[in-house]
């Protein structure tokens, strides 16, 4: 089989020859600049300029060589956004950080000494009082626009012609997560209660955006791209950000908006969804949603454990992820642990089918490149 084939078999529930690998198909199965950079030296290569899938987490698009190497099965697709979109020429200097104000009007900061990542310090919406003509005033960035999508055909035919899985990103992270990015978490908790006509307003503007962005994209790119994908994190290590109940009355219904529009504009398409943390209550309301793919079973969080994943939920979703703890055994264990790892989360993930290959999350820059070969050989070992 080719790589094409292998995933598409995984995505009907059938066992491939192997199990498919991703390593940067999507922004939340990537690389780090730090790690790619020290892979790439501890594989005999000169680093190289990063090009950037997602410049505010810091992930890197690794070269086609690298990913020939390492025999990674998935492309991605990155239409510009606010993560990617000419980052470093609208920075400005304070001081001991550098700062970016971006298209939603959010202010990250980024530390000039030992950073890693940018982090968001100002929330556009978090002091206003809230009204529902706030909404109609702001600034909103074109989601439409072309621009977005250019050049993203010819790389897909380039990566169908290689036989890859094409999987293609959405315009931003999810409603939940942008409504605690205009109003700050607190006000985001509270709004739904406190306020629900401007709080529904405002994550009903959010998903509208994201429809217009879907529909613009796939009328290009609808007959090419293989997943599509859209996030929005629920859970936490423990439990969930917000009650089951909360979600489904709130949220819900907007993200099955979306999907519904995803659907109809690329019919063929299977559809991810991307939640970190303890989703396990809420895997029925993805499957009834129209999910077909859960990433990134976050499977050292509560509820999460990788056996029982499959036995419950494993004839009617995909599980792409889980393959290896990120948070401490990837970064901090040995190459025999995550060796260990990798054999055991294939072990309760891989029968059947409807398994894809990726670390819990994106492989951050303190993990030592002898880990990640040990993690790519070890998926070719415990088929």
């Amino acid at each position: 089989m080719n790589s094409r084939e292998r995933i598409l078999t995984t995505l009907d529930h059938r066992e491939p020859d192997r199990v498919p690998f991703d390593l940067a198909g999507t922004t939340w199965t990537g690389i780090a600049k730090g790690a790619y950079q020290k892979l790439r030296m501890f594989l005999g290569k000169d680093p190289e300029e990063p090009v950037w899938s997602d410049v505010i987490q810091q992930i890197v698009i690794p070269s086609d060589e690298i990913l020939k190497i390492l025999e990674v099965d998935t492309r991605g697709l990155f239409p510009l956004t606010s993560h990617n979109w000419d980052v470093y020429d609208k920075l400005t200097d304070k001081g001991d950080n550098w700062e970016y104000h971006d298209e939603w009007s959010f202010t990250h900061h980024f530390p000039k000494t030992g950073g890693l990542w940018f982090s968001l310090v100002k929330h556009p919406m978090e002091n206003i009082v809230p009204d529902v003509n706030e909404i109609s005033r702001f600034n909103w960035p074109a989601a439409s626009d072309k621009e977005r999508i250019k050049g993203l055909r010819e790389k897909a035919v380039r990566f169908k012609e290689q036989g890859k899985i094409v999987m293609l990103k959405g315009l931003c992270t999810g409603i939940f997560e942008m409504h605690q990015r205009f109003r700050g978490m607190t006000n985001a908790l509270v709004d739904p209660l406190l306020y629900p006509e401007f709080s529904d307003l405002l994550i009903g503007k959010i998903a509208d955006l994201k429809i217009e962005f879907w529909t613009i994209a796939l009328a290009e790119l609808a007959d090419i791209v293989d997943v599509i994908a859209e996030a929005d994190d629920y859970g936490t290590q423990e439990s969930q950000l917000i009650d089951p109940d909360h979600f489904r009355l709130y949220y819900k219904p907007h993200i099955t908006r979306i999907i519904e529009a995803m659907r109809k504009n690329a019919p063929s398409a299977k559809i991810m969804f991307h939640s970190c943390g303890n989703v396990r209550p809420i895997i029925p309301d993805f499957i009834e949603m129209g999910v077909n793919i859960l990433n990134p079973v976050h499977i050292n969080a509560a509820g999460m454990e990788p056996y029982q994943l499959k036995k419950d939920f494993g004839k009617d979703i995909v599980f792409w992820g889980g393959g290896v703890d990120t948070q401490k055994i990837l970064a901090r264990g040995t190459p025999v642990e995550v060796s260990d790892d990798v054999a055991k989360n294939i072990d309760a993930l891989a029968p059947g089918g409807g398994f894809v290959f990726a670390a819990v999350h994106n492989i951050q820059s303190e993990v030592p490149p002898q880990n990640i070969i040990s993690m790519v050989e070890s998926i070719r070992k415990f088929q």
